[in-house]
């Protein structure tokens, strides 16, 4: 008789313009879908005290980077602040035949490379502001934005915006608590499918 095949994982996927509070709603729904695992990146910055390789991210040296780039190694990756960071492709793909949920944190670009890599296995998510002025008052609130930084948030943030329509759930986080019941029921439902 042959084997019973395993259930395969499920990758759920976050994206939203900065400031629409992403990190705070994937962070509780976590908590309360305990089976999500959160997606491992890789970066060339160096290791941090306390960091652990394959834990916090998975860290490669600038060749490896590289090479990984010309064999298609990543379903997406980018350059900040003078380093690379990228999502996996093989680590991606040995969750899902593990049977491990993960959840990732995309661009809108690198979500919808996703869909097209594990169409059947993904979930994407979006997260919208309740309007382009809540968000201006959001990344103002903060502290941290300069006039040039924030006018670049808000012209990327509408860049953004313009994918949402793509994504499998659209939700608008007028409401921290709302939001997360309506992302965690979603993902809830998701994952439980066949």
């Amino acid at each position: 008789m042959a084997e019973e095949q395993k259930q395969q994982g499920k990758l759920v996927v976050f994206s939203a313009p900065s400031g629409t509070g992403k990190s705070t709603i994937a962070r509780q729904v976590m908590r309360k879908l305990p089976e999500l695992q959160f997606s491992v990146s890789a970066t060339t910055r160096g290791m941090r005290p306390g960091e652990v390789n394959g834990e916090n991210y998975h860290f490669l040296s600038s060749d490896a980077f590289d090479k990984l780039v010309r064999q298609g190694g990543f379903i997406e990756h980018e350059f900040f602040f003078g380093n690379h960071y990228g999502t996996l492709l093989e680590k991606t793909r040995e969750a899902v035949n593990e049977g491990r949920h993960l959840l990732l944190d995309l661009d809108v670009k690198g979500a919808l490379n996703l869909k097209k890599l594990f169409p059947r296995n993904s979930l994407l998510v979006f997260i919208r502001p309740p309007s382009m002025e809540v968000l201006k008052e959001r990344l103002q609130g903060r502290g941290s934005e300069d006039e040039g930084s924030l006018k670049l948030r808000l012209e990327r943030a509408a860049l953004e915006l313009e994918y949402a329509n793509r994504f499998d759930e659209v939700f608008v986080n007028d409401s921290l608590d709302e939001t997360v019941l309506a992302v965690t029921d979603a993902i809830s439902s998701f994952l439980s499918t066949k």
